[in-house]
């Protein structure tokens, strides 16, 4: 007994004394002014008209030429905090700002980050009464080219602001054919740094901050049979914290999991249980890839599919859940639940697999091409086209727009977002 509390203890010191630091860490936001008593939320018609194109003058060099600005929110009981984020091409890079009105004028506050590499900053705008902040204050807000401007300023690290950043507006966003904006592993790799870490509860509610529609979970199952989210086969360092343990995560029950287990960021790995809780409750993604990572029973996983999609239906909440088959041996066991042919499902194999198991989705390795024929076939049937893992700036715009496929799943949605929404 003794020497069975001195491993737990043993594992509980690497636990708290080993977690990796991350290596671009979100700036120190604060700013008293933005902060101020008088300051308060944006009405919603103000938020829904800046959304557009706008035109980058000052900071262009680092940012690029024009950008997009979208507006979402991460919810928490009756507390909805709202995001506005700027998307651009150059670097990859994003904004996410909060948004206050403060006597005539528009604050926002917040950071920048580039994927490319780990910069990031703090980020201070505002939008005087002349500038815009008049009209998007009115009840009924009209807005054309040039008639808001944002000026405000962007630093490195946690160094104050002192770079001028100014953005004009074009146009709006583009509204035309639909396209989900798929975020890989709930919205982004541990690997590129993220303030989260993939697939946990963090980055699902983040996830929307980045151009996300909707996103793609990586389900394992634990010894006692318990959906998780976890991309590897093994735990490893590139996602947890050093505990000590290794091996498959099949051969660790959830509640070894749970206690002994951290993620990159010190949250714990989540259950899918969890996960769709916080995408029906906290976000407004409304759509969900359950990307198979096992070969075992697929009952657990469609149970809570029909549980959260039934819950999404009685509070009147537009959610899809579909539950991918990226292999044969997932196939197989796709079929083995009863009426599998009426379950939503995303196929990565043939048109012929997607039509013999009546998936909604067909999804094929972007690598394959446009395959523009193909999915226009599959379209024909009733059935949307979804393309993975589509990384490369130059084939995300070419898929955009040479491509007809109805959703796009990356590891930058921020970049997905700013190809789709610049369109004319």
């Amino acid at each position: 007994m003794i020497l069975r509390y001195c491993f737990i203890l043993c594992l509980s010191m690497a636990l708290f004394s080993c977690r990796k630091e991350l290596e671009a860490p979100v700036p120190d936001t604060d700013w008293p002014l933005f902060d101020s008593p008088g300051a308060n939320p944006m009405p919603k018609q103000s938020r829904e008209a800046m959304e557009g194109i706008y035109k980058v003058t000052d900071g262009a060099s680092v940012f690029g030429e024009q950008v997009v600005l979208k507006w979402s929110y991460v919810a928490e009981g009756l507390d909805t905090t709202y995001y506005l984020s700027v998307f651009c091409s150059k670097d990859i890079a994003y904004f996410t700002v909060e948004g206050k009105v403060l006597g005539d004028s528009i604050l926002l506050n917040g950071y920048w980050r580039k994927l490319t590499n780990t910069q990031t900053g703090i980020a201070r705008f505002s939008i005087g009464a002349n500038n815009g902040a008049k009209q998007l204050l009115s009840p009924l807000p009209e807005i054309g080219k040039d008639s808001i401007v944002i000026s405000g300023m962007f630093g490195n690290g946690q160094d104050s602001p002192s770079n001028k950043l100014v953005l004009t507006y074009q146009r709006p966003v583009y509204k035309g054919t639909p396209l989900e904006i798929l975020a890989h592993r709930s919205g982004g790799r541990t690997s590129d740094h993220m303030p989260y870490s993939e697939n946990s509860i963090g980055m699902i509610k983040y996830a929307s901050q980045l151009g996300a529609t909707g996103i793609e979970l990586d389900v394992r199952l634990t010894r006692d049979g318990v959906p998780i989210l976890y991309h590897d086969n093994t735990l490893n360092l590139r996602l947890i914290q050093k505990n000590g343990l290794v091996g498959a995560i099949e051969d660790y029950s959830y509640a070894q999991l749970n206690s002994l287990v951290s993620l990159i960021d010190g949250e714990k790995i989540p259950t899918l249980r969890q996960a769709l809780e916080t995408v029906l409750n906290n976000t407004n993604l409304h759509f969900v890839w359950l990307d198979t990572k096992h070969d075992d029973s697929l009952t657990s996983m469609r149970n809570l599919q029909a549980e959260y999609l039934q819950k999404a239906k009685a509070m009147g909440r537009s959610l899809e859940i579909v539950i991918g088959l990226p292999g044969e041996d997932q196939l197989a066991k796709f079929k083995e639940l009863p009426n599998y042919d009426s379950i939503p499902s995303a196929c990565e194999l043939s048109p012929e697999d997607v039509v013999d198991i009546n998936a909604q989705v067909w999804a094929p390795r972007w690598t394959l091409g446009l395959q523009n024929d193909l999915v226009k076939q599959v379209q024909a049937e009733g059935r949307r086209a979804f393309v993975w893992t589509l990384d490369v700036p130059d084939y995300i715009s070419q898929f955009i727009n040479e491509g007809y496929f109805n959703g796009i799943l990356s590891n930058y949605p921020s970049l997905v977002a700013y190809y789709y929404y610049v369109k004319e």
